[in-house]
């Protein structure tokens, strides 16, 4: 029988559980540095490290998790297990990261921070692999993939901004002892609460939103050789091998480094160089909502126009080219000075047309990504697509470790100071940020978005590939059935 079409519910659901990634990827990305080094007084390399350090525990958990999520067998799938089950842990980590214990030491902080930051991503991978890999599971359809992970982008977008945006309008206000809401650090009591609850929320819905699709979803390929470390190993070793999941692995590298670089340093722009208050800086974070709202429909447009490998190419470069724009102008004192009325509308514009841009190469990619899948399938046998799931979710976690770890390193090689008050920002240390800043974001999004030329598969080729597959799968029903018919008792 034909699989019945998702409902709208189930479509929504499914999308609206990357509201969870986003609020974890808002506060981890753009806060917590800022919240430890200017807030708390910790060391900017210290926390930019200990944070890059847990790339270490993704290195190896992620790949476990999605080949865990592959292997398993239950009554509701393979990967609802995971996706129920990481809601409560993921939460309670998130809001632990914010209330450290008194009295540590620079150094205490820093294993702080390194432990509950291993763990928060590490119970939200269980969530953000097994989900994602559903989607080829989901449907077969080249453009159908880039229209759900339209919607899932978009509702990650509402995570990460809608998230940002609230909590600066309503927990970072400013007050007469903290002109700077922002660094307040009676805020982040709220703002970790809120955070908690709507990740809980997200994953819950989520999952039991598409319960009812489990009986469509391609369960658990025959065991082979088991989930022993050998043959975890060498399922790794052939998803490396395969040469559009390498292309789109080393672009995600680059890009979620340069993603997490940006989000960990945009407040310090928006602060120290556009001298923006907390009720300017919310409204910003909006076009970034835009940008999401443009990219969702226009991105299988896009697609189906040039191509899934090309949309991704050409709107990262064109896209970075431009957000980086106000940043290089203001280098050149070209831009508008603080206080002008022209520059918020104009960072708004911006922000929006960039962040569309953005957001269609990264749904692109991430539709690229499940077509691996099937690819991979052909030249193997299996469907895992855990395993390639998990590398994205690594991929992502880069946007919190290598990224803030970059920004640790501009900020310590542009002497940026810590705990400056906005006055006493000079012209000086501005120009140091921004000449530290530009060539790392940039160099990193082209040099990314070049590894994509190695990407092999089109839409005609996808199609191919789910032929074969579908013809493989009905020849194996013929045979299990002729298999059945002779081997059973005459009658």
């Amino acid at each position: 029988m034909p699989t019945p079409a998702m409902t709208r519910g189930q479509r929504l659901s499914y999308g609206f559980g990357a509201v969870a990634n986003g609020v974890k990827n808002a506060a981890f990305s753009t806060y917590l540095l800022l919240f430890y080094n200017q807030v708390l007084g910790v060391p900017a390399s210290i926390v930019s490290t200990a944070i890059a350090l847990t790339l270490l525990v993704d290195a190896v958990a992620d790949p476990f998790i999605g080949r865990w999520s592959d292997m398993t067998r239950s009554r509701i799938g393979r990967r609802h297990p995971f996706i129920l089950g990481s809601a409560l842990p993921t939460a309670v980590f998130f809001i632990l990261a914010w209330f450290p214990p008194a009295g540590l030491t620079d150094i205490q902080m820093g294993v702080w921070v390194f432990a509950i930051a291993a763990l928060t991503r590490t119970s939200i991978s269980a969530f953000e692999i097994s989900s994602s890999a559903m989607n080829p599971e989901l449907t077969d359809d080249y453009a159908e993939r880039t229209k759900l992970f339209g919607l899932r982008y978009w509702f990650g977008y509402v995570g990460t901004f809608g998230f940002t945006a609230f909590s600066l309008a309503v927990f970072f206000v400013a007050t007469p002892e903290f002109a700077r809401g922002q660094l307040n650090p009676e805020g982040y009591v709220k703002f970790a609460w809120l955070g908690g609850a709507l990740i809980f929320a997200a994953i819950l819905v989520c999952g039991f939103g598409t319960l009812s699709r489990v009986p469509h979803l391609r369960q658990r390929d025959e065991p082979g050789e088991g989930a022993t470390p050998t043959s975890h190993f060498k399922e790794m070793f052939s998803a490396f091998s395969n040469r559009g999941f390498l292309a789109i692995f080393a672009f995600g590298v680059c890009k979620f480094t340069a993603i997490g670089l940006y989000a960990a340093t945009t407040l310090y722009f928006g602060t120290y160089v556009f001298k923006l208050g907390a009720g300017q800086l919310a409204l910003l974070t909006f076009d970034s909502l835009v940008a999401a709202t443009i990219a969702a429909p226009f991105a299988p447009k896009f697609s189906r126009w040039l191509g899934k490998r090309n949309t991704s190419m050409f709107m990262a470069i064109g896209g970075i080219l431009l957000g980086l724009s106000p940043l290089l102008l203001t280098y050149l004192d070209l831009f508008f000075q603080p206080g002008d009325p022209m520059l918020l509308p104009t960072l708004f514009i911006i922000g929006a047309v960039y962040g569309a841009m953005i957001a269609t190469s990264l749904i692109n990619t991430s539709s690229m990504l499940a077509d691996v899948v099937e690819d991979h399938a052909v030249r193997t046998g299996q469907h895992t697509a855990g395993v390639f799931f998990a590398a994205s979710s690594f991929m992502q976690q880069c946007s919190t470790g290598l990224g803030i770890m970059m920004a640790g390193i501009v900020l310590e090689l542009s002497d940026f100071p810590t705990g400056v008050d906005v006055d006493q920002v000079t012209v000086a240390m501005q120009k140091s940020l921004l000449i530290h800043y530009i060539p790392a974001s940039g160099g990193l999004w082209i040099i990314g978005a070049l590894f994509l030329l190695l990407y092999p598969i089109t839409e005609a080729s996808h199609r191919e590939n789910v032929d074969r597959l579908k013809s493989r799968e009905a020849q194996a029903r013929e045979q299990a059935i002729r298999d059945g018919a002779f081997g059973s008792p005459a009658r």
